[in-house]
């Protein structure tokens, strides 16, 4: 079991590998994540953990960059460079923000898909 020192850390992708993301490609889009990172040595400025279910199916493959609070999506291994790019130049080269904070909540992409209300029984239901 690892623990990293993050005092370097500028970016913490929260990757989705809940099932929905899976069936598109979540694994290899984890993997090539990671290798890029690995790559151009920014493993002590680009942390990343795989997650369970990020609640934003409808957007798979969904890939969350804290602490600046954008939601990505649509994400494939294809992406990945102009990705990492992005996140170094602090601009959306990519096009696939889906959902930014604003210091108050998140302000939606127009085209993306507003969701549903979390229905409390359905919550308790899946938060077993």
């Amino acid at each position: 079991m690892a623990t990293w020192n993050l005092s370097n850390t500028i970016h913490h992708l929260l990757i989705c590998n809940g099932s929905s993301c899976n069936r598109v490609g979540a694994e290899d889009l984890t993997q090539e994540l990671r290798m890029e990172i690995s790559i151009r040595g920014l493993d002590d400025m680009i942390h990343t953990t795989r997650t369970r279910c990020n609640g934003r199916c409808h957007d798979k493959c969904v890939v969350i960059n804290y602490p600046q609070g954008n939601w990505y999506k649509d994400l494939k291994p294809e992406d990945v460079t102009i990705f990492i790019d992005s996140l170094l130049d602090n601009k959306d080269y990519t096009g696939k923000i889906s959902h930014s904070y604003n210091n108050h909540g998140f302000d939606r992409s127009p085209e993306v898909v507003t969701g549903i209300r979390k229905d409390p029984d359905k919550v308790k239901k899946v938060s077993k």
